[in-house]
């Protein structure tokens, strides 16, 4: 499935929820420090409820080390300041999309240097941005959607009567 990296997220809750999109898509997270929360913090425990354990998490000390551990991965920088949206790009197994902390995005020379691979989720107004737990949502049901939702069960289920 697809990488997703957050640069130095800051709202527990929103990395927590995070957790839980890529249990739910089967998705591999990599957290880039500093990190505005304690892993440990039950914010972010409580957000991410029981489905740590289902996700594969790594951190890093930079979105340099990222990019050269991964080199000649295809990656993909969401910023509000993108020419292209989220949905131009034809997503492959094994993309990674990054996204910035909270307040301020990602940094503008990471965003200058890799422009070609930026793109931004439309919205209308002038609003400044989505909460980052929505955004990664949005990245990944698209580009899941582009895959055929593959693995994902098929059919829903009522329960049983009783």
């Amino acid at each position: 499935m697809f990488h997703i990296v957050l640069v130095e997220p800051e709202i527990p809750q929103n990395t927590g929820n995070i957790v839980r999109t890529c249990a739910a898509t089967g998705c591999r997270l990599h957290l880039v420090r500093p990190l505005g929360f304690e892993v440990s913090d039950k914010y972010l425990r409580r957000a991410g409820l029981d489905y740590w354990h289902f996700v594969d998490i790594s951190y890093y000390d930079s979105i340099e080390e990222v990019l050269e551990r991964y080199a000649g991965s295809r990656f993909f920088f969401f910023s509000t300041k993108a020419a292209k949206t989220h949905s131009d790009v034809a997503y492959r197994d094994g993309d990674f999309l990054v996204f910035g902390k909270e307040t301020k995005g990602l940094p503008e020379p990471l965003l200058r240097a890799h422009y070609e691979q930026c793109v931004r989720i439309p919205m209308a107004g002038d609003i400044r941005s989505l909460n980052l737990s929505n955004s990664v949502a949005i990245a990944v049901y698209e580009g899941w959607r582009q895959l055929g939702y593959a693995a994902a069960e098929k059919v829903g289920h009522f329960p049983a009567k009783s």
